[in-house]
This record gives C-alpha cells, sequence and structure tokens, in this order.
C-alpha cells in the first residue's frame, strides 16, 4: 500500500451529483476546500494516498453504504465523519452513532447548519472518542418520516449510548415508553434488562416497595422477601413513567438513590449498591410542578440531563398514514386476518383528525377496522364516527367509487351517482331539521316543491 501523504481537506461521499454540487459549494463559500466522490469504491481508493481532515457520507448508495464504509474508516481510526441521509430512523442513526460518527445530517438539511456542523467537527476532532462496537441493531416501533420525529430519532442515536440519565415528555399516547425501550436498546445494556414502572398506576403505600423491594416482616402481609424494580433493572435501564405523580416523600428517595447509587429495601438494613440508568418520562409540566411545590426541584435536575420531547400526532400529520398502515398490517397479522389496505380517501380522512390521545389511538382505530372493515380496502365508511370525513373528502371516495364501478364495465353510474347523492342531501336534510320539509329545503337551496318531487322519485326507485 502506498503510504499516505497526509490530509487533504473535506471528502464529500453521496451518488447525488446535485447533492454533492450543493454541499460542496456551500462548503467552499465557508472557505474549505472540498473533494467530491460518487460512491465508496472511490473513497477506498483515495484513501491508499490521502485521509480527509473530515469526510461527510451519505448513508443509502449503490454499492456500498456508508455505514460500511464508516466501520471502515473507524477501524484505521480516520475521522471526524459526519453522516447524512433522507432516511432517518432509530437504529440507522444509532448505528451511525456507535461506528464513531460526530454528526447525522437529516436531508433535506440547512446549508448553515452544516457548514455550523463541519466547523463544530473540525474544532473537536482531536477530542472526537470513537464508539465501541455494538451488536445487531434491533428492529423498533418508532416511525416517523417528520422533521419533528427525525429529531427525536437523531438525539436517540447520540444519547443511547451514553450513562446519561434522561427525560422523555409528551402527551399521553405519543410514545414515550417506545422511546425509553429503544434507548436501552441501542446502549450499551441492551443485553441488560428494561424494567419499567408507572408510578401513577401504583397506589403510594405500595410504591416505595415496588421501587425497592421489601424484607420478610417490613410490613402486614410482607412473608418474604421481595426485590425491587432497582434490583430487578440490575445493569440494565429502569424507566419510571410518570414521573410527575410521584409523592414527594418518595421523591427524597428517589433522589438519595440517584446521588449515591444505593438504598435499602423497605424494613432492611443491608445496604444495596446498583448500576442502574434511569429513564423517566411524564405527560406534565415539571417546571410548573416544581413552582408549585409538587415536584423537587433537585431530583429534576437529576432526572433531566437529556430531555427527548415527543410532538403529538396533530402535530406530525404526515407520519399518520405511514402509522396507520404499519399498524393495520400489523393488528392483521397478530389477530391472524386477512391484510387489508387504506383508500387513498380513507387515509385522507384519517390523516385529518386531531387524535388526542395520539399514537395510542390511532393504533386502537386500526386494531379496530382490521376486524371490522368488511372488505380488503379500509373506505371512509368503514370509519364510521370515529373518523369525521373533512369537506372535500366525499369527492376522493366518489372518485374511488366511479374507477372501480368503471374497472368493472357498470353502465349508468353517472345516472346512479345522482340519484344517490340527491337521496343522501335530502336525508341529512330532513334528519338536521327534524322532517320539517320546508326548512330542510331552504338549507339546501332548493324549493319545497323541488324536495318533495326528488324526495317522492328517491322512494319510487328504491321500491
Amino acid at each position: 500500500m502506498a503510504k499516505q501523504s497526509g490530509t487533504s481537506g473535506i471528502w464529500i461521499v453521496d451518488d447525488d451529483r446535485g447533492v454533492r454540487f450543493v454541499l460542496a459549494e456551500a462548503l467552499r463559500d465557508a472557505g474549505l476546500v472540498v473533494r467530491e466522490f460518487g460512491d465508496a469504491a472511490s473513497v477506498r481508493a483515495m484513501l491508499r494516498e490521502e485521509t480527509p481532515a473530515l469526510l461527510i457520507t451519505d448513508v443509502r448508495m449503490p454499492g456500498e453504504g456508508g455505514l460500511a464504509l464508516l466501520e471502515e474508516l473507524r477501524a484505521r481510526q480516520i475521522g471526524p465523519v459526519i453522516v447524512m441521509s433522507a432516511y432517518t430512523d432509530v437504529a440507522t442513526t444509532a448505528a451511525a452513532y456507535r461506528a464513531g460518527a460526530v454528526d447525522y445530517l437529516a436531508k433535506p438539511f440547512d446549508l448553515d447548519q452544516v457548514v455550523a456542523a463541519v466547523r463544530r467537527a473540525l474544532t473537536d476532532a482531536p477530542h472526537a472518542q470513537v464508539a465501541p462496537a455494538a451488536s445487531v441493531t434491533p428492529p423498533h416501533a418508532l416511525l416517523g418520516e417528520s422533521a419533528s420525529m427525525r429529531e427525536v430519532f437523531r438525539l436517540i442515536g447520540r444519547v443511547a449510548a451514553s450513562d446519561l440519565n434522561v427525560l422523555v415528555t409528551g402527551e399521553t399516547g405519543t410514545g414515550k415508553e417506545l422511546v425509553a425501550r429503544a434507548l436501552h436498546e441501542e446502549s450499551a445494556r441492551y443485553a441488560k434488562p428494561f424494567v419499567a414502572l408507572n408510578t401513577a398506576a401504583i397506589p403510594s403505600e405500595l410504591l416505595e416497595s415496588e421501587l425497592f423491594g421489601h424484607e420478610s416482616g417490613a410490613f402486614t402481609g410482607a412473608t418474604r422477601r421481595v426485590s425491587g424494580r432497582f434490583e430487578q433493572a440490575e445493569g440494565g435501564t429502569l424507566f419510571l413513567d410518570e414521573i410527575g405523580d410521584m409523592p414527594l416523600i418518595l421523591q427524597t428517595r428517589l433522589l438519595r438513590v440517584l446521588a449515591g447509587s444505593e438504598f435499602y429495601r423497605v424494613g432492611g438494613r443491608e445496604l444495596i449498591r446498583c448500576n442502574v440508568r434511569i429513564i423517566a418520562a411524564t405527560h406534565q409540566d415539571l417546571d410548573a410542578r416544581v413552582a408549585a411545590g409538587q415536584f423537587r426541584a433537585d431530583l429534576k435536575h437529576r432526572l433531566d440531563v437529556v430531555r427527548i420531547e415527543l410532538p403529538p400526532l396533530r402535530q406530525r400529520r404526515s407520519d399518520i398514514p405511514l402509522l396507520a398502515q404499519h399498524f393495520l398490517a400489523g393488528a392483521a397479522q397478530e389477530l391472524r386476518l386477512p391484510p387489508k389496505r387504506f383508500s387513498r380517501a380513507a387515509l385522507k380522512s384519517i390523516a385529518q383528525r386531531d387524535f388526542p390521545g395520539n399514537v395510542r389511538e390511532l393504533e386502537n382505530l386500526c386494531r379496530r377496522l382490521a376486524v371490522i372493515a368488511s372488505g380488503t380496502e379500509v373506505l371512509p365508511a368503514d370509519l364510521g364516527k370515529s373518523v369525521d370525513v373533512p369537506r372535500g373528502d366525499w369527492s376522493d371516495a366518489l372518485r374511488e367509487w366511479a374507477e372501480r364501478a368503471l374497472e368493472h364495465g357498470e353502465a349508468d353510474i353517472h345516472t346512479r351517482a345522482r340519484e344517490t347523492l340527491d337521496r343522501v342531501l335530502l336525508e341529512a336534510a330532513l334528519a338536521a331539521h327534524d322532517g320539517h320539509r320546508q326548512h330542510a329545503a331552504s338549507a339546501l337551496g332548493v324549493g319545497r316543491n323541488t324536495l318533495t318531487r326528488k324526495l317522492g322519485a328517491s322512494r319510487t326507485r328504491r321500491k
């Protein structure tokens, strides 16, 4: 192998010429020396002669991908490396950081942020720490392609390998436990237990025993020694859900454990040391609870080392079709039912709903549809009253009906469509006005005689 002659600026590796050009020009405008490559093979050939001061690589490329290249650079202690991709998910992001990436940029990216990331990486390069290799990346239930979820995935990937405590915030049903599991599975603790406890679901008088265990005879009914969640999670991760509801007296004891990594069982005298990473979650505003004297400020600071905030589903509507199709397919498989798919109109209808129960509510809806939808395709009519169909969506449903009718060679579809339209409008208007024909006709913008005539014709056709 030829002797390497030193570093040669910043290398950009991407099979998309347009991306390379825009990125290279931005970095050159910032006064940096840039070299472009279309694939990993070209980079490997150049590494025989030179090494980059910094390398920016795409994840998915024809032939060898960016992560494989990153692994090789890590083994040869060449770096730093910044990874970029249009396919941001927990597994890929975490794999990139584990393999030694110093940053992960989601496409499309802001060029000013890219330049800032490059300058930061070049400045920190002498102090960069390479993460140890990890096991096979497990699949995750966290899904999303919106900008807000990409940032969540990026944070998970960045902090998973550390032992920092994490506070996950977000409304009920947004998937806080999924984030906690992803943090555990992507960490060095992945082979150790993941233990979850909903602190709001345990009566306050039993919560201390649940957390720390108890000795035989510690209280009435304690006939034997029982290990608590801290002991069960030894070496792994303890997820404390709804931490904002924890009683103040237990907050004090939890703070002591976090400060000293040791505790006593209830009624016990044996000091037990523990090695547990804490991930806490809450749907409440902890700052407000601290201000109200309902949560200890020092405990909040211990838990809130890194905060990951999950957006409500209504703030990432673009993810709803992806999630809905995933949940519908999963429910059919789990319940051993024939697979179903959503029509375009049904997906559009679902995406317009606010889902106050967030992802959990959407998942429950899809499980219900997997059972009750009569055909292989879920239509707006299958959604019932659980999803409001917004204005304009009826035209999409009409289009799909017309396309299917034409495909089957059905006749007189225009006449049938008009008859159905008249009937639905008449029935809806009469129902809205308690059968009062004059008011119903006025609401529809037609004369009373016209309404009576159409209503009579509709009844005649149905006989």
